[in-house]
């Protein structure tokens, strides 16, 4: 259960930084941030464990990191599909 709510919480920050650094306008509210940030944490945790080697662990710096460049590539791959419909 505590593994659940810290992905939640992870999610919920990396979602939210992830809104305010990707540039434009994007759609979805508190419930669509959320699920990308956990959606790109599960991307960024798996990045990074590819690139460093698994390296990532916990609620650190590095996985919040992570997790935000993750939710971000998803916010971009939501706007190209999103766009193309």
């Amino acid at each position: 259960m505590a593994n659940l709510l810290t992905w939640l919480v992870l999610g919920f920050i990396a979602g939210a930084l992830a809104k305010l650094i990707y540039p434009g306008r994007q759609g979805g509210g508190i419930f669509a941030t959320t699920l990308l940030g956990i959606l790109g944490a599960m991307v960024g945790g798996w990045l990074g464990t590819v690139l460093l080697g698994g390296a990532v662990t916990g609620l650190n710096l590095t996985s919040i990191i992570l997790a935000v460049i993750g939710a971000m590539l998803l916010i971009f791959l939501w706007g190209v599909f999103t766009r193309a419909a």
